[in-house]
């Protein structure tokens, strides 16, 4: 059997890193091959190879039996290759049929735009993924998991051959995993090839034929998916043991009411929560997709505004009408979309110092002293690698980048943190040294308030949980009883 793919010896450097050292690689049709590593492993640079974004330096790429010198993003396509990115590359302003078929619109016999077809195809593409959307509705308009299901309607509308799947469920809820899924099935019973892309280790034996684990832009293992426990795969990708995955270690008996809102409302989906979130103490917060944990997060940060309710810290009445009310009252957001959180283009230092310039005069100085001694401090004590504080923070992992972020409020001496899905999107290890760092931080006495969708993350990590169902409190869950069975039943 001719594969589709047929990667040896693959190389790609970049400035004082080498991504991928040697890569061998094959994909069969009808299959999917799950490629696993660390964030910073070098498996988003082989999918940008693939799909023409990069080029690479070394080595040899054969597509069909095809040797292809350089892969550009017209060749992808002509090879039937498509892409589905784990940073979401959409026109916020465009229409839901306008992303699917950016650059492909279908033309009437003058040719002006048919968009009653456009918006047919579109429909029809979003209906494979369980999903129905109006297909003129601006994709900024939509969450996260919204624009993720457009991501990957807008691959799956080319009808290629060979798909990409770069961390496609990071924001999907598990029924919009399970249509994702029953439709990879159909995919590999057409005889489609599928790389795929998660850190999500639970789902390799559900949907993987084979498995290449990537580590430091080496091939550390291939292996079949049938049967492989997620502390097995860890570990691969690690390349040691992986201990506990939460280790959140024991926190002493929580303090003052650090922070408390009764009765918030905003928007149409946060309808009535009241919390106390204390000093010392992880406060989680779960609902499935939808149920205004967002919101909330928003909320409290000043970036919604209140319709309803009221908020204090420390005991005094606080209304943030923007992010600087609330970092001024000492609360910081890890926020579920890093774009949203760094500027690219700077370096760890300015990314880290942002929240100084907070309540400041425009014509104050910067202090960048300052300013270059936290980012070596933090790429340092926070082990960002590579430990390079003047590298743009768009060159660094996902797993880095949230350090970056983390180290930004770490800097800032906040005391109440909204860590908003802090695993998204980043690698078992990575989730692990967050989560310490998480520990160390109610253990030093700052207020956390911990949202996630993800069961075994607040099970292995919340001393206390809230429950959200429809936008509001459905059920509150001490650490005795906060199982995962219990998480879910409340908040269905």
């Amino acid at each position: 059997m001719t594969p589709l793919l047929d990667l040896k010896g693959i190389v790609k450097t970049f400035p004082s890193v080498r991504a991928l050292d040697g890569i061998d690689f094959t994909l069969l049709p009808g299959e999917v091959h799950v490629l696993l590593g660390q964030n910073g492993a070098g498996k988003s640079t082989l999918m940008k190879i693939l799909g023409g974004i990069q080029s690479h330096d070394g080595g040899t790429l054969a597509i069909q039996g095809q040797t292809i010198a350089t892969v550009t993003p017209e060749v992808a396509a002509a090879n039937g290759i498509a892409l589905v990115h784990q940073e979401l590359c959409l026109v916020p302003s465009l229409s839901i049929a306008e992303n699917i078929l950016l650059g492909r619109m279908p033309r009437r016999a003058g040719g002006m735009i048919d968009w009653p077809k456009a918006e047919r195809i579109a429909s029809d593409t979003l209906g494979r993924l369980g999903v129905a959307l109006d297909p003129r509705r601006p994709v900024g308009t939509l969450e996260v998991a919204g624009q993720q299901i457009v991501e990957i309607a807008k691959a799956l509308a080319r009808d290629p051959r060979i798909i990409l799947f770069d961390e496609p469920t990071s924001a999907l809820s598990d029924s919009e995993r399970g249509h994702l899924f029953r439709l990879i099935a159909a995919l590999k019973a057409q005889g489609v090839g599928i790389i795929y892309i998660s850190h999500h280790l639970a789902e390799v034996p559900l949907i993987g034929d084979r498995v290449t684990v990537l580590r430091d832009g080496r091939v550390a293992a291939h292996l079949t998916a049938e049967g492989r426990t997620e502390r097995e795969l860890a570990e691969l990708m690690v390349g040691r043991n992986v201990g506990n995955l939460f280790p959140k270690g024991q926190v002493p008996e929580p303090g003052a009411v650090a922070l408390s809102a009764k009765g918030l409302r905003s928007g149409t989906r946060l309808l009535d929560v009241s919390l106390d979130l204390r000093k010392g103490e992880i406060l989680g917060v779960f609902g499935l997709m939808g149920a205004g944990q967002a919101e909330l997060a928003r909320t409290l940060f000043g970036l919604d505004p209140l319709a309803a309710g009221s908020i204090a810290v420390d005991g005094v009445p606080r209304k943030f009408r923007s992010p600087a009310d609330a970092i001024a009252a000492g609360l910081g957001l890890i926020s579920r979309d890093r774009r949203a959180s760094l500027v690219p283009k700077f370096s760890a230092g300015p990314n880290i110092s942002l929240p100084w310039l907070a309540g400041r005069s425009p014509l104050m100085l910067l202090d960048q002293d300052r300013e270059g001694a936290e980012a070596r401090r933090y790429v340092n004590s926070l082990r960002i690698e590579p430990p390079l504080p003047d590298r743009e923070v768009m060159f660094f992992s996902g797993g880095n980048q949230q350090k970056v972020v983390l180290a930004r409020w770490m800097s800032s001496g906040s005391r109440i943190v909204i860590f908003d899905e802090p695993a998204r999107g980043i690698d078992v290890g990575a989730k692990a040294e967050v989560f310490a760092l998480m520990g160390d931080m109610a253990r030093a006495g700052a207020a956390i308030l911990m949202i996630s969708s993800e069961p075994a993350e607040i099970e292995g990590m919340a001393d206390r949980t809230l429950v959200l169902r429809k936008g509001r409190i459905a059920a509150e869950l001490g650490r005795a009883d906060c199982t995962q069975a219990r998480l879910l039943e409340a908040a269905g």
